[in-house]
């Protein structure tokens, strides 16, 4: 708090002391107990828990928040995604989220659920047009949505979070239950410089395309630099999913063979391979 002090004048004719008094100014404004932020950035390639997102093309992303001191949060992040990589006749992904977050020291806690929406997906469509056999040829059935609650912990610049699916695991049937570990680290280096770190495993849960199951391990590793707020970045992300477009004798690829663009349409990808990706985010 600023104060300020007013000198003392002695009158001379009267020798009389005056006492000098201190002056407070006005308190300031307790501070605001909401926090509003906003994200925005682009990348060369999109990759959630490890698999293209994006077939291999650029996304722009981005999202809001908001946090209350007592620890709640919530939050809206969106992505342009491929239509072929599991999310028929769809070019987006929208995700909402809240939770509470808490601190210790240096160990934290973090709970709370996440809702994935792809507006405009239809498995039972491939570019507007309806499939002959919608179930033979895509993974999920209707609208392709999610919805994970979670729990993890922290302690200083590791976390651990679990993320556990009450809904069909991106409408692939039978697949409530399914969960994902994600280990991860974040390091500051100084001078705006930064190392990033993650291990994941994804616990497919029922799942079987006929030749082989959805569960895989995926990793990270990347490196930051802030520059006047502006976080550009680089990282080598990689996975053990199952993705051979090559079919079996049975006619069957890998559950990670994507297509380039709706169910039926012609090219496809391993959607697992590994890949290095390039970044440009800022937070406001």
């Amino acid at each position: 708090m600023r104060k300020t002090l007013l000198a003392a004048a002695v009158s001379a004719a009267f020798s009389l002391p005056v006492v000098g008094h201190a002056q407070t100014a006005p308190a300031a404004a307790p501070a605001s107990p909401h926090t509003f932020t906003a994200n925005i950035g682009l990348y060369s390639s999109y990759r959630f828990r490890g698999i293209d997102q994006t077939y291999g093309k650029p996304a722009l992303q981005g999202g809001f928040d908001y946090a209350h001191t007592s620890g709640f949060y919530l939050g809206n992040w969106n992505s342009n995604v491929n239509s072929g990589a599991g999310y028929p006749s769809g070019n987006l992904e929208m995700d909402f989220y809240g939770g509470w977050k808490g601190a210790w020291g240096d160990w934290g806690l973090d709970v709370g659920a996440i809702y994935y929406y792809y507006p405009g997906t239809d498995a039972s469509l491939a570019n507007g047009t309806a499939l002959a056999n919608a179930k033979t040829t895509s993974l999920h059935t209707g609208r392709v949505d999610n919805t994970e609650l979670y729990i993890g912990g922290s302690w200083k610049f590791i976390s651990l979070k679990y993320f556990h699916s009450v809904s069909d695991y991106f409408s692939v049937p039978h697949t409530s239950g399914s969960g994902y570990l994600d280990l991860s680290a974040n390091y500051d280096l100084g001078g705006g410089w930064g190392i990033n770190g993650h291990v994941g495993h994804l616990n497919f849960e029922n799942y079987s395309n006929g030749r082989s199951n959805g569960d895989y391990t995926d990793w990270k590793l990347g490196v930051t630099k802030d520059i006047s707020g502006w976080v550009f970045g680089a990282a080598y992300v990689g996975t053990n999913a199952k993705g051979s477009c090559t079919p079996n004798a049975a006619g069957l690829t890998q559950p990670y063979c994507f297509g380039n663009d709706a169910p039926g349409a012609t090219g496809t990808k391993n959607a697992g391979r590994d890949t290095l990706i390039v970044s440009v985010s800022r937070t406001f």
